[in-house]
């Protein structure tokens, strides 16, 4: 069967097809059971099916799914005094996914770029950092420097500046009176698996205060406990002034989010942005149910107490494969490992799939491994070994 008789091809052939999912395994129509460790890219946050999660979505399609923002949603205020008691003082506005997240964010600096100035068009410029994914709108393009996204393209929205990530001397240069934000990724998951390290986002957060800037953090894929905390710069201690949120927030079910701190929160007014389907009865659903099985089985402080002897395991790997890994990277159940020679990602996801092991490629040559935050230390184990058993293979292999 040709999959792409009727699909736009702007996705590869399809590694095989994918029918049921069950805890950590996602099954194919042959019946071979995968463990996944790529969860829909950093999405399904409890696993595939947890009864939980179903029992929420099922009920709530059962009583109203779609109703649109022109009414009250229960559960959306719910979820909203959720994520603000996790946040800090602020409130939340709900999308479908995280690129509308980060297009939410960059409107949110103009708004403030023109609330600063009394007029558009003199600040509106943000600076996001070279290596970055904020995804594939057009304001999620601008603000991702890479080849790969912004080809074909051309001209980007207008109003982005890079600087280095980890250091701050390159931004202080870029941080003049044009620049109403400064937007980044905590950790930089498609780029590779750069986590911001604390002390630049302390020096960052001190920076944007002093010069009355914006300091809007990406945690699209990085949030929601997968760093061992809810939000992945909470390990640095700052407050930032505004959240993208999407992926694990709704387990599987599409949702985005941003939280903005209360001092910026009345910068967008009635008309001034709006979704159709964000944070419906459905989504809603779906997200507190996350919400409650990450609070109700401590998974943030599973993911804390677990990760670290996963961490030294595959770092142990590094040791014994030099010449296939280069270095691990990232936090929590966010792991990058960097693989040399160039292109080495691409064979590795392959050839981890053949022994029933999904990993997710990533750019500067990395794997990502993004196991659901109900990963057990066994499972994160049995990562490990059929990971030594690839790489063993593909020694071996001329």
């Amino acid at each position: 069967m040709d999959h792409y008789k009727t699909l736009i091809k702007n996705y590869a052939a399809p590694a095989f097809t994918a029918v049921r999912g069950q805890g950590l395994y996602l099954y194919d129509d042959a019946g071979r059971a995968y463990l996944d460790f790529s969860t829909g890219i950093a999405v399904n946050a409890l696993g595939h099916s947890h009864p939980r999660w179903v029992a929420a979505v099922q009920a709530q399609a059962a009583e109203l799914t779609h109703c649109s923002n022109l009414f009250a949603i229960p559960g959306q205020q719910k979820l909203a005094d959720r994520l603000v008691a996790k946040a800090g003082p602020g409130r939340v506005l709900f999308c479908n996914s995280g690129a509308e997240s980060n297009d939410a964010l960059i409107k949110l600096a103009r708004l403030h770029g023109k609330r600063v100035n009394g007029a558009e068009g003199k600040r509106f410029t943000v600076v996001a950092a070279h290596n970055a994914f904020h995804g594939r709108t057009f304001g999620g393009m601008g603000a991702t420097p890479q080849e790969k996204i912004q080809g074909g393209f051309r001209p980007m929205l207008d109003g982005f500046k890079f600087g280095r990530l980890n250091d701050i001397k390159s931004f202080e240069e870029l941080i003049d009176d044009t620049v109403a934000a400064v937007f980044l990724e905590s950790i930089q998951g498609e780029g590779g698996v750069f986590p911001a390290e604390p002390q630049f986002l302390q020096e960052l957060r001190a920076l944007c205060t002093e010069r009355n800037t914006l300091l809007m953090l990406d945690e699209v894929q990085c949030g929601i406990g997968r760093s061992g905390h809810f939000f992945a710069f909470e390990k640095s201690g700052i407050q930032p002034d505004a959240i993208g949120m999407a992926k694990g927030l709704g387990g599987g079910f599409p949702i985005g989010a941003i939280w903005v701190a209360e001092a910026y929160a009345e910068l967008f007014q009635p008309g001034s942005h709006g979704t159709t389907f964000g944070g419906s009865p459905l989504a809603s659903a779906a997200a507190n149910a996350v919400l409650d099985v990450i609070e109700e089985e401590e998974l943030i402080e599973k993911v804390a107490a677990n990760s670290a002897p996963w961490h030294a395991e595959l770092k142990g790997l590094a040791e014994k494969y030099p010449s296939q890994i280069d270095c691990v990277r990232g936090a929590g159940y966010m792991v990058g490992l960097a693989l040399k020679p160039e292109g080495h990602n691409l064979k590795v996801t392959a050839a981890a799939r053949e022994k029933q092991l999904l990993i997710v490629p990533a750019g500067h040559n990395v794997v990502r491994l993004l196991p659901p935050l109900t990963a057990t230390q066994e499972q994160l184990n049995q990562s490990v070994t059929i990971l030594e058993e690839t790489l063993t293979t593909l020694a071996n292999t001329p």
